[in-house]
């Protein structure tokens, strides 16, 4: 295992030991989120590099764009929860009470 594999497995295990511990704030939780789509997106650009495979060049920059697809609308919810509960704390958002 080289060196760049091992730091992208471990941001993507430190991404998911962070998600299901720290689930305080939706900021932290969307952080997380971003933090694992980002070693995942190294990831899968050195594969087809080590590989010597030009056809999956497109994968990564697919899995980009629908990364910032999904923080801006987790930043959309951000701010439409802390509207209207006041605060980003996922204590707060019982959807059950909406």
């Amino acid at each position: 295992m080289t060196p760049t594999h091992f730091s992208c497995y471990s941001a993507f295990i430190i991404s998911i030991t962070g998600l299901s511990l720290h689930r305080t704030h939706l900021v932290s939780t969307l952080l997380c989120l971003e933090g694992m789509m980002l070693s995942l997106f190294i990831t899968l650009s050195m594969w087809p590099i080590q590989l010597q495979i030009s056809s999956f060049m497109l994968t990564p920059m697919l899995m980009l764009s629908f990364s910032a697809c999904e923080a801006g609308m987790g930043l959309s919810l951000l701010v439409a929860s802390s509207r209207t509960h006041g605060s980003d704390h996922l204590q707060n958002l019982n959807l059950l009470q909406c």
